[in-house]
Order: C-alpha cells, then sequence, then structure tokens
C-alpha cells in the first residue's frame, strides 16, 4: 500500500492513496505540484478550509478538466462552485459502494460540528484503507483492513484537566469545542483494537500539537 500525507492537522489535510487517489484538499495547489498529474479521484469529505480549500479544487479542476470529484451531496453545490463541471462529480450517497476500474468508495457518516464523513477505499489489488478525521466518534465497522487513517487528537484527560482550570474565568471554549468534535487518542485505539488484524498498519491522523 503506496500512501503519502501530505498534510494532516488544522492547517491543513490532504492524503494520496496508490497515486492516483486524493482524499481532502485543504492545502495550496503548490503542495499538490508532485501529485495532481496521477491523480484519478479527488475524495471531499466536508466544508472546513482545512479539508476544502476553494482555490486548489479550482486550480485542480483547470488543470485536470478529466478529473473525477467524489463527494456527499452536502458538498455537491459547493464544488460546483469551485467551477467543476457536473460531469465530473460524483455524488455518494452513505454507506453506498461506488465501484470505479482501481477501486471501489465508500463512504460513511461522521459525527463532526458540520456535514462530514469518512471513506473506506477497497482497492482492486485486494488492500483497504479506512480514513476518517474530524468526528468525535466511528459508528461504522471496519475488519482486517490494510491500512487505517484515523484521527487522534487529543489525549481526554489532559483536555478535561484544562476545562477544569479554566472553569472560572470561563474561557475553555476552544477545549469543549475539541472534545465534542474530535476523536480522542483513546476512542482511536478502541476502533482499532476492535477493528485491525495481525497485518494492520495504522496511522494517528490529525494530532492536535
Amino acid at each position: 500500500m503506496n500512501y503519502n500525507i501530505i498534510a494532516s492537522g488544522s492547517d491543513g489535510n490532504c492524503t494520496v492513496l496508490n497515486d492516483i487517489l486524493v482524499i481532502d484538499m485543504g492545502i495550496s495547489f503548490k503542495k499538490l505540484e508532485p501529485y495532481y498529474r496521477n491523480l484519478e479521484i479527488v475524495l471531499l469529505t466536508h466544508i472546513h478550509s482545512d479539508h476544502f480549500k476553494k482555490a486548489t479544487i479550482k486550480k485542480l479542476a483547470a488543470a485536470r478538466p478529466f478529473l473525477r470529484f467524489g463527494c456527499p451531496a452536502w458538498l455537491y453545490d459547493e464544488v460546483l462552485d469551485c467551477e467543476v463541471n457536473q460531469n465530473q462529480i460524483d455524488e455518494y450517497m452513505m454507506n453506498c459502494a461506488y465501484c470505479y476500474k482501481n477501486y471501489t468508495i465508500i463512504p460513511f457518516k461522521l459525527s463532526h460540528n458540520v456535514s462530514n464523513c469518512g471513506y473506506k477505499i477497497h482497492f482492486s489489488d485486494g488492500n483497504k484503507v479506512i480514513y476518517a478525521t474530524d468526528t468525535n466518534s466511528i459508528s461504522t465497522e471496519a475488519k482486517n483492513y490494510d491500512l487505517y487513517l484515523i484521527e487522534a487528537n487529543f489525549e481526554e484527560e489532559e483536555i478535561r484537566q484544562r476545562i477544569s482550570a479554566k472553569q472560572l474565568t470561563g474561557e475553555f471554549i476552544y477545549e469543549y469545542n475539541v472534545l465534542n468534535n474530535h476523536l480522542s487518542l483513546k476512542k482511536c485505539n478502541d476502533f482499532l483494537y476492535s477493528n485491525m488484524g495481525r497485518d494492520s498498519t495504522y496511522v494517528y491522523m490529525h494530532q492536535h500539537s
């Protein structure tokens, strides 16, 4: 399994799989330049700018006029606004399988402060990948996948201690949002332990620094 995490975190998110598939487009076009010529499809998750940078999507659509863009219904109009031709957009329903020549894509709903989804990708060579970031929980199963790209944003105990320390001043909005909208290391590990096989690989995504 070939993967390249160009960026993961609040400053931007973009991951390339097997040189042909990319998830999220929250980076500058310059950072994408080594990869964009080989891409077959762009998978988009939600509207936040660190995952959906309109200027980059617009440049990418202009540079690759036959490139496909896959997205959930809540992003369809946003992708159109990036001057992507509607014939290039595949609008996905959650938990449905979409079959392409080299892979099958299965989007699934995630819980965030805006509509969001993750993706399961089954490649024709047998490799399977799951990607999930910006969520406070993961309700789907992904048994014995080859690669797990899962958010592990914060240590829950540390965040709760910071909230307690700020109770008197009421300045804990940031910590409260993190706790309710992102996946803790513990929740990430619980998901990994209950799904990974002996030969599985994982990467902690969107870690807070």
